[in-house]
């Protein structure tokens, strides 16, 4: 984003005690305790951490559309079938990890494709029993 969280929070680079208490010295000989230019002074300091907050905004919004981008670039699309025979990916097996086991089941049969890209699989056991269940495409 270009900017430091204490930055973003309070609109101002750090700085040691040091130098805050010599800025604070400088700004209070720059204003001479006038009220008007300290509000207008303060008016200006609450617009640039607003254009600071933005210009962060649309650094994280042009950053996350680059990595879409990039990530949808490297999807394959895949179209299925009605009567297609396909393996469904075991995604829970990553919580009992097993060296040899396979991680892929099936083959099942696509029985219906819907439009919104999931599609219903079909799997007859030996004993002809048909079970069936939707799943992401």
């Amino acid at each position: 984003m270009g900017l430091s969280p204490f930055q973003l929070v309070y609109g101002k680079a750090c700085h040691l005690p040091v130098e805050m208490e010599h800025k604070a010295w400088w700004a209070l000989k720059f204003l001479n305790f006038d009220p008007d230019k300290a509000q207008s002074k303060r008016g200006n300091q609450l617009l640039e951490l607003e254009e600071m907050r933005l210009h962060a905004y649309e650094s994280s919004r042009t950053y996350k559309d680059k990595v879409k981008f990039y990530h949808d670039k490297k999807l394959i699309k895949r179209t299925f079938h009605p009567g297609d025979l396909v393996q469904l990916f075991n995604s829970r097996l990553k919580l009992f990890p097993v060296k040899l086991k396979s991680k892929w089941l099936g083959p099942f049969v696509v029985r219906r494709v819907f439009q919104s890209g999931a599609v219903e699989l079909e799997y007859s056991n030996d004993d002809d029993q048909q079970r069936s269940w939707i799943v992401n495409g």
